[in-house]
């Protein structure tokens, strides 16, 4: 077993010296040591490109695809590399076999990329996007499903985690009652995949779309779509990539033109990617299965849970993010009488953060000490 600590001291030497104290994994995730290595060792191999050719690039992805299964309980056949959230929840709304008068419903106060899509989708084709208000300050998960029994309604589309508040919402109590209904249910995973743990199939998921720089600690311009695997052959993707046909591999033979769609994920790829980043993706996720998915979890459970308990001791601060472990992941949100007086204070004493709707959000992750909560915690209160 790795001891956190010594990966403290080898994946992110910068915690070495206590000058920083890093609480901003809901923002953007710093690269662990072994990733910037496998970054470094491909940009060398692009300088010459003769040294790394289709099989090592198709390799990586055939690797990120893997990994990225084996993280949510899918299979690689439903993964389909992206390069970020939102492009996977624009692929989604734009397979969608919707017509117009179809209801598309989310909560309100949902992050943009989880609504501008389907907004522009609603204006295009002539559909209703509804978003359900808040109740007491949380996006309102039995109003959710009520919503779902309104005409016309075919799909959910919802955040696993709120940027905002940190509720984690119940994805199998929503996925069931979408499957019972027919609906389609899309989930924007960004805010929860890295600091929770996720089963795609037990929730019912037809898309569900995520980043690699935050939670995964990995670089700009990494992610994956998940597409049932029941779903795929169904739907034809837009926009086209040239490799989501079959044969296409074949690069001998590439004006022997024919519109067969790949059966698996990758027919919604749109190809090249940046497989650099991708084998920088690999290397994070490498290093998260050799700490152990169920003990990274725990970590970022305890550290969340010591920010929570502080909050509830304190008059002085309200606690935004449910105290209930099970409604929350990672993230924590909290008010204390001056929000920005508070994340000027932090940023002063080297505890980047966010300063999000009115609320200071923390967000530890797994390798974050109990020390570097207290600090945090010492100069905002």
């Amino acid at each position: 077993m790795i001891e956190i600590p010594e990966l403290r001291r080898t994946e992110f030497p910068w915690t070495v010296d206590g000058k920083v104290s890093y609480l901003n994994h809901a923002s953007t995730g710093p690269m662990p040591a072994r990733t910037v290595r496998a970054l470094a060792e491909w940009d060398n191999l692009r300088t010459e490109p003769w040294r790394v050719g289709w099989p090592a690039q198709f390799a990586v992805m055939g690797r990120s695809r893997e990994l990225c299964a084996r993280m949510i309980g899918a299979v690689p056949d439903e993964i389909a590399l992206m390069v970020n959230t939102t492009y996977g929840i624009n692929v989604a709304a734009s397979v969608l076999p919707l017509k117009a008068g179809d209801v598309i419903v989310s909560p309100d106060r949902e992050f943009p990329a989880n609504v501008y899509p389907w907004m522009a989708l609603a204006e295009r084709r002539g559909l209703t996007y509804r978003r359900v208000p808040y109740v007491s300050g949380l996006a309102d998960e039995s109003g959710l499903i009520r919503a779902l029994d309104e005409p016309g309604v075919r799909v959910l589309s919802v955040s696993w985690v709120s940027f905002e508040t940190g509720l984690k919402l119940d994805l199998q109590r929503l996925g069931a009652a979408c499957r019972e209904r027919g609906i389609f249910f899309v989930v924007d995973a960004m805010q929860g995949i890295g600091a929770a743990p996720i089963d795609v199939h037990a929730c019912d998921i037809d898309f569900l779309a995520c980043g690699g720089q935050k939670w995964l600690l990995s670089p700009w311009g990494t992610g994956f779509l998940y597409v049932r695997r029941e779903l795929t052959r169904r739907l034809e993707p837009e926009p086209v990539g040239w490799l989501a046909v079959k044969n296409s591999e074949d690069f001998t033979r590439l004006c022997d033109y024919d519109l067969n769609w790949l059966e698996d994920a990758r027919r919604f790829e749109v190809i090249t990617i940046p497989y650099q980043e991708f084998a920088g993706l690999n290397a994070s996720l490498e290093l998260f299965e050799s700490v152990g998915w169920s003990r990274v979890y725990a970590l970022v459970a305890e550290r969340a849970a010591q920010i929570v308990d502080w909050a509830r001791s304190r008059r002085d601060v309200t606690l935004v993010t449910p105290a209930d472990p099970q409604a929350r992941a990672g993230i924590v949100s909290l008010r204390p009488a001056d929000p920005g007086a508070a994340s000027k204070r932090l940023l002063a004493h080297g505890v980047p953060h966010s300063l999000r709707e009115g609320s200071i959000r923390l967000a530890p992750h797994f390798y974050t000490s109990a020390e570097d909560v207290e600090r945090g915690l010492k100069y905002l209160g």
